[in-house]
């Protein structure tokens, strides 16, 4: 039996993997540093990356159920993931 895999499913889990590749080289990098300093600097870095990646993935799920969702349902995702920027964003 072959298995077709949706595009956006494809989409979705290969830019998580990239995000999940993007963490380990920057454990590595601070493993390497050793130095509080730049693990923070490098561990900043993550946290501009890791939204732009939440923010592509989910606009790639909705684009794959765009002709199966209604508009206001649109506006709940796009309130939810504002909501979960907004609650991770610092001071």
């Amino acid at each position: 039996m072959i298995t077709f895999l949706e595009k956006a499913v494809v989409g979705m889990a290969l830019l998580r993997l990239l995000s999940g590749g993007i963490e380990m080289i920057a454990a590595f990098l601070m493993l390497r540093f050793n130095t509080v300093e730049k693990a923070i600097v490098i561990n900043s870095s993550l946290a501009l990356i890791g939204p732009l990646i939440l923010i592509l993935t989910t606009a790639i799920g909705v684009y794959g159920i765009a002709d199966r969702v209604s508009f206001v349902k649109f506006i709940w995702i796009f309130v939810g993931v504002g909501c979960i920027l907004y609650g991770v964003k610092g001071n």
